[in-house]
């Protein structure tokens, strides 16, 4: 009997959370979509992550190197497909060749990887990217397959039944490989959508090519990292190819091969 209140609990706060979502029309993905978080939420969400990362980490002082990412990140938010929020762009002091974003349009680039650029062009696709990653709302779609994994959980601790050790398991199993499957799908994405927005925007497309072959360069000289089923990123190749279409250019045999094509450290 408990076992089954339990369930019948677990139900009703599915039930209660399901009702607070909505679908919308994703005009990148011209689908419609199943979103539990509001973009006032997703903003909120967002401001509280970079006021985090605003105590654990250096900002670049040049007013120069700043105001330059800012009227390159305006121009492209001015043609994007999203503008119910507002979009914030800061350069880190530090040593990586990092670009990110958070929910809610916060666009973050390190000043090592601004140095290892050679054009306004090439900026503008890195922001770009990070741009398409907001518009199409990928952090909030991990962050709520990440709270129904977290919910089938419960469930399954709460109304434990015969084999729920394998249905754990499996769970643990699926989820993995979902959210690796979203990674991939979602830098692809981000992908062709910087390289339409860059174009929009007044800057040579063909910038997202070079920008790939740099970032296949430096991941080339890093440390080998042992081969793993879930790779979250897809392979530059991939990536390559993913622009190369909407850039209207001719597929090649080398474009399909998911390889390194020089050992690391070389």
């Amino acid at each position: 009997m408990k076992k089954d209140f339990s369930l019948f609990l677990g139900l009703v706060f599915f039930t209660i959370w399901i009702c607070g979502c909505s679908t919308e029309y994703n005009l990148v993905t011209q689908e419609e979509e199943f979103i539990y978080y509001s973009t006032e939420r997703e903003v909120k969400l967002g401001e509280s992550i970079a006021k985090q990362i605003q105590e654990e980490y250096d900002f670049i002082e040049d007013p120069l190197i700043q105001n330059r990412v800012e009227e390159i990140g305006k121009k492209i938010v001015a043609v994007c497909d999203r503008k119910d929020v507002n979009y914030h762009f800061y350069v880190l002091d530090e040593e990586e060749d990092n670009a990110f974003s958070l929910p809610g349009g916060f666009i973050y680039i390190d000043k090592e990887l601004i140095d290892k650029i050679s054009s306004d062009d090439e900026l503008a696709a890195i922001l770009a990217h990070e741009i398409g990653h907001v518009v199409a709302r990928h952090s909030v779609k991990k962050l709520q397959a990440v709270m129904g994994y977290s919910f089938l959980r419960v469930l399954i601790a709460v109304a434990p039944v015969e084999g729920s050790g394998s249905a754990t398991r499996g769970a643990d199993l699926a989820f993995a490989e979902i959210l690796t499957g979203y990674a991939r799908e979602d830098e692809m994405l981000a992908d062709q959508l910087a390289t339409r927005y860059i174009k929009r925007a007044g800057y040579d497309p063909y910038a997202m090519l070079s920008v790939l072959e740099k970032l296949q360069d430096i991941n080339r000289k890093r440390p080998l990292q042992p081969i793993s089923y879930y790779k979250t990123h897809p392979y530059v190749p991939d990536r390559i190819r993913v622009v190369k279409q909407e850039l209207g250019e001719p597929i090649t045999f080398d474009d399909y091969i998911n390889i390194q094509d020089l050992p690391h450290g070389q």
